[in-house]
């Protein structure tokens, strides 16, 4: 059982001893008390020692924990332990300001999320803790997380995501940036994934029989299907995309070995945020650097290759190599002509 959990544990169970009027709380039986607590929660439990309660008791008196009004009293030659405010109890206290701020930056992580079921309240809930416990500075926005907010398709997460939840076959109707007309495609939904700000459905087409990848932005429109779902039962997600960057997944794609030539003022830059997971370090010369990939090269390792402009240069597959030639000259030959326009 993790330590926090016990700590919250032991914290509840002296928090009900405190505030027990009708019994005096000696050091033994606050420890028995624990225990107890523990016992019932966890039976592996080994127990609490003497400074364990102690080093608790400090805790809760400090204005970083429950500014507990804990007293100890004589009685003998023993102390027992009682709030001198019996109507005091940790259950009531507000956050403090570290324990906020925490849960703070936990909302802004999960904020990323935005539109996807079940993260609707966010917003609202962080609208409550700064005005309900008054942590709102001045000090103005102090992190943010790469998110594009006007993207399209944001409203097709939900029932792409349900749909795969509860394995319902939809009726897609669907355009793509290269189709002048919509298709519906029946389809199978298994997984979701976001590349590049922009997300995809991952799923079986029912007409075709391969998995294909939707960008929910092109997607019009959403309805369940009558037809029996197929189970995913031949792809791992979770290494789905270990061969590729980005999504796209060529269904004859080849692994293959893709050597760059890389400038070394750009070196950093790659070496800090490796192109593919399988990058590795070949050569180092004075001026430049040969990096090797080992994947299925796609559109979008073309588009980050290309990103890098002369800094880059493939030296293998001559395919590959061949590919951002011709698209190299395609823009050099946009960039020839002035339009009269």
């Amino acid at each position: 059982m993790a330590t926090n959990k016990n700590a919250t544990i032991r914290y509840q169970t002296l928090n009900r001893c405190f505030r027990n009027p009708g019994r005096k709380y000696y050091i033994e039986d606050l420890i028995e008390a624990c225990n107890d607590s523990l016992l019932d929660i966890d039976p592996s439990s080994t127990g609490i020692k003497r400074r364990q309660v102690f080093d608790d008791i400090k805790f809760m008196r400090d204005s970083q924990g429950f500014d507990a009004p804990i007293e100890s009293f004589k009685d003998g030659k023993k102390v027992y332990y009682r709030y001198n405010d019996l109507s005091f109890s940790i259950n009531n206290q507000l956050l403090n300001e570290n324990e906020a701020n925490q849960l703070k930056e936990a909302l802004l992580t999960i904020s990323r999320f935005k539109g996807m079921p079940q993260f609707e309240w966010v917003d609202e809930i962080s609208a409550r803790l700064d005005s309900g416990l008054g942590l709102s500075h001045n000090t103005g926005k102090i992190i943010e997380f790469e998110q594009n907010s006007f993207l399209r398709g944001l409203e097709n997460i939900t029932p792409s995501y349900n749909a795969i939840l509860y394995q319902k076959v939809v009726e897609i109707e669907y355009r793509s940036f290269k189709q002048d007309l919509p298709q519906t495609i029946a389809f199978h939904p298994y997984f979701l994934k976001q590349y590049n700000n922009r997300w995809y459905i991952f799923g079986l087409n029912d007409a075709s029989g391969f998995i294909m990848n939707l960008a929910l932005d092109r997607i019009i429109s959403i309805q369940d299907s009558k037809k029996k779902f197929i189970p995913n039962d031949t792809i791992d997600f979770s290494e789905y995309f270990e061969d590729i960057v980005g999504v796209t997944v060529e269904n004859n794609g080849k692994l293959v070995k893709v050597v760059l030539k890389v400038n070394n003022n750009l070196l950093p830059y790659i070496q800090t945020k490796p192109i593919h997971g399988s990058q590795k370090l070949k050569q180092q010369g004075d001026s430049f650097t040969i990096i090797t990939l080992d994947l299925v090269p796609n559109y979008e390792l073309e588009s980050i290759i290309l990103s890098y402009g002369e800094g880059v240069e493939v030296l293998e597959p001559l395919s590959l190599r061949n590919r951002i030639s011709e698209r190299i000259n395609t823009i050099s030959n946009n960039y020839k002509t002035i339009s009269a326009e």
